[in-house]
């Protein structure tokens, strides 16, 4: 018989894993048994917080998102996608009718189902009903765990493509998390030649270092404008990214970027208004530009992987399995300043 188990958020900072039905495919959906899940900071904040902003976790709740697994079963009209296949799901399932998702951009598409944003359950399953256009076939040299990782690589390919990074660009990116390092790899991938990252810890700055910075600066112990503004001979740079979500770096972009570039904004801060700078953007014709997920981009992602354009071993730093979630939640929730980015593994 096989069992179907789920982690439910019960209160804030409680988890709880409990046997629920096995999913049963429509025509067009396909049933996955996941292998990996990655955990969000997203997630994070949910089990911290129990909200983001108008998203509130209300009674129990099944959290994650970043996923990937084996087709295990398929519905009657499902013809691209077979029994066995490795998968990576993309979980934002659209409308498809709206202006947004007819333009494109259906990132933007206001019905939206996300999985692990309420109300929508997440992926901390064992099995999960899918749309089988959602779910994206990876090649036989990457692994689930790197499927998994194509969400927070594609929110990276968006940054670097709302840029316009190109072969030759300077980048700045502030901020060394997951999907700063993402950003990272997918600007080198674009062709940026000189790629700066800002943090305030050691752990994080080496990871960059590592993954293909050409400089890293600790913005505790040196002033990041000024070693930027040197490093770039006072032009400042092509593009900046703010992943950090910090109030302060938000406010750096507009002493960073040189004139005539590109900024970035993909971090959420903590508050919603924030003092800025825009004298130094109309000095500077300087662009902004924002990242609200991603779009048309998994394709893109798996293809970087498979080629070896991009290699995203290095950016898990912690691994727990499935029964220990409670754990990992935990532990990734007391020692952020050492995880760069955490995994389940059923």
């Amino acid at each position: 018989m096989i069992i179907n188990r789920a982690a439910f958020m019960t209160g804030l900072g409680q988890m709880e894993i409990r046997e629920i039905e096995m999913p049963k495919p429509k025509p067009h959906e396909v049933i996955v048994k996941l292998e990996y899940c990655g955990i969000c900071g997203s997630d994070v904040h949910y089990y911290e917080n129990g909200r983001i902003g108008d998203f509130v976790v209300e009674g129990d709740f099944i959290l994650g998102h970043e996923c990937a697994g084996v087709v295990v079963e398929t519905g009657s009209a499902v013809t691209e996608l077979s029994v066995g296949d490795r998968v990576c799901l993309e979980p934002g399932i659209t409308c498809g009718q709206c202006e947004f998702c007819k333009s494109g951009k259906y990132n933007l598409c206001p019905a939206v189902e996300f999985l692990a944003t309420p109300p929508y359950h997440g992926a901390f399953r064992d099995y999960l009903a899918f749309p089988e256009n959602m779910c994206f076939k990876l090649p036989a040299n990457v692994t689930t765990l790197e499927g998994a990782l194509v969400e927070p690589l594609s929110v990276g390919l968006h940054a670097a493509r709302q840029g316009s990074v190109t072969l030759g660009s300077t980048v700045v990116i502030l901020g060394a998390g997951c999907i700063g390092l993402c950003t990272l790899l997918a600007c080198r991938a674009y062709g940026a030649t000189n790629v700066i990252v800002v943090d305030v810890l050691e752990n994080r700055l080496a990871a960059a270092y590592k993954l293909g910075a050409t400089h890293v600066i600790n913005a505790a112990e040196h002033d990041a404008v000024a070693y930027i503004d040197e490093l770039t001979n006072g032009r400042g740079a092509d593009v900046v990214v703010e992943t950090a979500g910090a109030v302060v770096t938000v406010q750096q972009t507009s002493y960073l970027v040189k004139r005539g570039g590109t900024i970035v904004l993909v971090g959420m801060a903590p508050q919603d208004t924030i003092e800025f700078n825009f004298a130094k953007i109309l000095a500077k014709e300087a662009q902004i530009q924002s990242v609200f997920r991603y779009r048309n981009l998994y394709p893109t992602a798996i293809q970087a992987l498979a080629s070896g354009m991009i290699d995203l071993k290095g950016i898990v730093t912690h691994q727990f399995e499935f029964d220990a979630l409670q754990e990992a939640l935990d532990f990734v929730t007391s020692n952020k300043r050492d995880v760069v980015k955490a995994i389940i593994k059923f």
